[in-house]
């Protein structure tokens, strides 16, 4: 098949270009060429600038791409960029984020009101204020622009915080550093401790994008895309050290006794985050490709 990929070059990207390519597929990517990242030879590059998406369009309709998946969606406006390929795709697929759902506005105190139960699942209720990040970022607005088009399906995959190599987050640094320095103990706030977040590795993350991108099943469907079991930030951390071989332990203690560089007062973590990804697991056969430990390993 052919597909079109816009974006693509970074962390999450280049693992769904290899897969796609291994596969066989016809892969074309569009991007800045800014970040020239090793992938297979066969796999067009189209370079250019988002922000004169419209000037590029004429030759990416051209590659007549049966699938276009966006990487790189963050407001309203970026659908279009996927709609404009109705009549020459069969279909789209979207990347969003797990932090559409309401539940994280309650966890970041920006919409009031009781926890959201969890686990969260793709019906869970949706976002009603714009993130911190306002117009520049909503995640939620780009969903509600590509979905209900029967002329040109979409599939929106729900991303978790996503670790390993070339994670420009670096969501395991701060765990890593102090236990390479030999610190016998992590301490953390007691409400962090035992929150729950879903997460997921970067191989994963991108194997389930590959197969929303290739099966034609996914028209039409969200999916929650994350770990089978939600570990909480203690959890987390132990397995961290477990895996490169910690003998140290977490300590929990209440926000009033640590120092403000500890504390998270700002969020609200009676609101718990643990995800449902069964959808796509049922639906597309989608399973994780690496062990637990193997991944953390390679995050390491």
């Amino acid at each position: 098949m052919r597909f079109l990929i816009l974006g693509g070059t970074s962390f999450v990207g280049p693992h769904v270009v290899r897969q796609l390519a291994a596969h066989g597929h016809d892969v074309t990517i569009f991007h800045r060429g800014n970040t020239e990242t090793n992938l297979p030879g066969n796999v067009r590059h189209v370079h250019g600038d988002f922000a004169n998406f419209p000037d590029h369009l004429d030759e990416l309709r051209r590659t007549s791409p049966e699938v276009v998946l966006d990487m790189v969606p963050f407001k309203a406006e970026d659908a279009e960029r996927v709609r404009a390929f109705k009549g020459v795709a069969r279909r789209v697929v979207v990347v969003s984020s797990g932090d559409v759902y309401r539940a994280y506005g309650r966890l970041c105190r920006t919409e009031p009101g009781p926890p959201d139960s969890t686990p969260l699942t793709e019906d869970s209720p949706l976002r009603e204020q714009l993130s911190t990040a306002g117009l520049d970022y909503n995640k939620t607005a780009v969903e509600r622009a590509v979905m209900g088009d029967n002329e040109l399906p979409a599939t929106i995959l729900r991303l978790p915080a996503t670790h390993g190599p070339g994670d420009d987050k670096h969501r395991l640094f701060s765990y890593l550093k102090r236990m390479d320095e030999g610190r016998p103990a992590i301490v953390l706030d007691q409400a962090y401790a035992g929150w729950h977040w879903a997460r997921g590795y970067v191989e994963d993350v991108a194997f389930a994008i590959a197969l929303a991108v290739m099966d034609g099943r996914a028209a039409g469907r969200t999916y929650n895309v994350c770990d089978p079991v939600s570990l909480t930030e203690a959890e987390w951390v132990k397995e961290i050290g477990r895996v490169i071989g910690w003998k140290g332990k977490v300590v929990a203690l209440r926000s009033a006794q640590l120092p403000a560089s500890l504390r998270r007062d700002m969020f609200d973590f009676s609101q718990q985050y643990s995800v449902d990804s069964n959808r796509i697991r049922k639906e597309l056969n989608y399973s994780e490709t690496l062990p637990f430990d193997e991944a953390l390993q390679q995050t390491n």
